[in-house]
């Protein structure tokens, strides 16, 4: 960030306030901030008023008195035309990717541990993803506040890129580890990274409409995903699960990097200087304490349901530190007052926190849904794992198809409460009745449950509308990394939930519904059609005990996401009744 001179500013001296020509940052073009220096140590911020707004009358104005930009303060900038478009592809691109590998690894981890003879390993290959991920997210909300957006997006999607390809080319088990890692380090600045440069390049009242076409299309990537992971394992190499991202990611990094994209609030462009002065307001020690509580948390949470029992000395001590440390964290966080990672300030105000705990319930619902749809195809259903993608179309197209018609009338209709809790409600009574699916479901039946469980599109942006049209542009970089943190954090936490409700039931249905049959094995078969059904001869009342014991299991695990949508249907209604449509204000130009 360069001194203040002349040189900086193209154009005649900046009149004062109550001169004639006296100017409003709207007046501005994108690349003239561009050009712009930080305040200087004498540099006064001017509020000034708009003849053709008087509700901006109180707005911070991005100039000082002797011309330069004010670091921090609301840009009033957009992209409009191909510009546009451009730049929904590559984020749209790079939304798709990430959600892809969230889930495509579900049917492609059978052959990878066969390749690798790692059956031991298993829960590491999506475990170490979500540790990298989930630590590193708070910090990278942080650190899109202070640099502008795009650099630092493309910078995690460059590791992320790196993970994948290490993946692709794996020859140890221990080698694909690391590369989900790096991966999974790429991913913590990605989802709420995407979400922050397009809430920079369109207004707060047409970002509905956006945000909803990237959601769609990473809904269809996230639920897609083993579909695509099985015909990739099927009939190429699982490899390609990870080839794929580095093709298509290179071509949006590309059109990324070779445009001028605005943020909401205007930052100096970035340099060495700028680096050495950003890392010391990172709040680094509030990230050295909480990474460690995050970490054995989620580390207790794996090797609970794995490597060891839930009472070992090992997943206690975990749980122990993690819940030592994290309310030192806490109390840091309270300390540093608005220079926390995570601050204070921003977290108290109810729609944010209410926001975070409607978002974390329904996504959790999708992604343990996501999780354990499959294992009841192949399970219960005996199909093979592409079928089984192909019979989980119906939610598929069905949330993609809400996410786009929600998106649109919210622009319009303006509120979004409705759409929240239509979307929870909804999606609460589909989870009623997929815990009713058992082997001998109709086709008809588990095809509409499916088509009304897909009403949660309606409301998975509604929890990222909330914080930007109630947060101020200062905060909103922050506020949608601690929301996509605590949607993460909670998949990671219920998805292990899932899984543990889903083993415990089907070793007690076991031993009722078919007691010839070990228990252990039943678990050790996994979801495979094949597998299930080589417990038992064909058409045998031992089989068809197996077949009820995992659809029972899988009943079981169902309640959870009734559990879930419901309470984001009780939450939706406190988020506030904000009217997201534009308020009359004057043009402003195009970057």
């Amino acid at each position: 960030m360069g001194d203040n001179n002349d040189n900086d500013w193209k154009g005649p001296r900046t009149p004062v306030p109550g001169e004639e020509g006296y100017v409003t940052s709207s007046s501005l073009s994108f690349q003239e901030r561009e050009k712009g220096n930080a305040p200087g140590p004498n540099a006064a911020v001017l509020a000034t008023p708009d003849a053709k707004n008087p509700d901006a009358a109180a707005t911070t104005n991005s100039l000082t008195s002797d011309g330069a930009l004010v670091e921090g303060a609301e840009s009033k900038e957009y992209i409009t035309g191909y510009k546009l478009a451009l730049l929904l592809f590559s984020v749209t691109t790079f939304f798709f990717l990430l959600m892809l590998d969230m889930s495509i690894i579900s049917t492609a981890v059978p052959q990878i541990t066969s390749d690798f003879h790692s059956l031991q390993d298993i829960g590491w290959y999506s475990g170490a993803y979500q540790l990298a991920g989930a630590t590193l997210q708070p910090l990278t909300g942080k650190l899109y506040t202070r640099v502008r957006a795009k650099w630092v997006f493309l910078f995690f999607f460059l590791i992320f890129e790196v993970g994948s390809l290490i993946c692709a080319v794996s020859q140890s088990s221990v080698m694909f580890i690391i590369g989900r890692t790096v991966a999974g380090v790429g991913s913590s600045g990605l989802q709420n990274g995407a979400l922050t440069v397009i809430s920079g390049a369109v207004p707060l009242d047409k970002q509905p409409v956006y945000v909803a076409f990237i959601m769609a299309f990473g809904q269809v990537g996230l639920i897609a995903g083993p579909l695509i992971g099985g015909v990739f394992t099927q009939y190429v190499t699982w490899r390609w699960c990870f080839y794929i991202n580095l093709p298509l990611g290179g071509l949006a990094g590309l059109f990324l990097a070779l445009m001028n994209v605005p943020d909401r609030t205007i930052k100096p462009q970035v340099s060495f200087k700028l680096l050495r002065k950003v890392i010391p307001q990172l709040d680094l020690i509030g990230f050295a304490i909480f990474a460690p509580a995050a970490v054995m948390f989620l580390l207790a949470l794996q090797f609970g349901s794995s490597e060891y029992p839930w009472n070992s000395s090992t997943v206690i001590g975990l749980f122990v530190g993690a819940g030592v440390t994290f309310p030192i964290f806490l109390w840091w966080e309270h300390r540093e007052g608005d220079k926390a990672m995570i601050p204070y300030s921003m977290v108290r105000k109810r729609v944010v926190w209410v926001s975070a705990i409607y978002s974390s319930a329904l996504m959790t619902s999708i992604f343990v849904g996501a999780q354990f749809f499959p294992i009841y195809f192949q399970s219960v259903k005996g199909v093979g794992p592409t079928m089984s993608g192909v019979n989980m179309l119906p939610s598929i197209l069905s949330s993609v198809v809400l996410i786009l018609i929600s998106g649109v009338l919210l622009s319009r209709l303006g509120y979004y409460i409705p759409w929240g809790a239509f979307a929870g409600g909804a999606t609460a009574i589909a989870a009623g009745m997929i815990s009713m699916w058992g082997p001998d479901t109709s086709t008809a039946f588990w095809v509409g449950t499916q088509i009304l469980y897909g009403a949660r599109g309606c409301g998975i942006q509604i929890g990222l509308i909330a914080i930007q049209n109630n947060l101020p542009p200062a905060q909103s970089a922050l506020g949608i990394a601690f929301l996509i943190f605590c949607q993460n954090f909670s998949a990671a936490v219920f998805s292990v939930v899932a899984n543990t409700i889903f083993q415990q039931t089907l070793q007690r249905q076991i031993v009722i519904l078919s007691p010839s049959i070990d228990p252990a094995l039943a678990l050790a078969a996994g979801g495979s059609a094949e597998a299930v059904r080589a417990l038992a001869p064909p058409d045998s009342p031992e089989l068809r005990g197996v077949l009820l014991a995992f659809s029972k299991a899988f009943d079981t695990t169902a309640y959870l996401l009734v559990a879930a949508a419901s309470l984001s249907f009780v939450s939706s209604w406190w988020m506030g009744w904000v009217d997201v449509r534009k308020k009359k204000q004057p043009e402003k130009g195009e970057a």
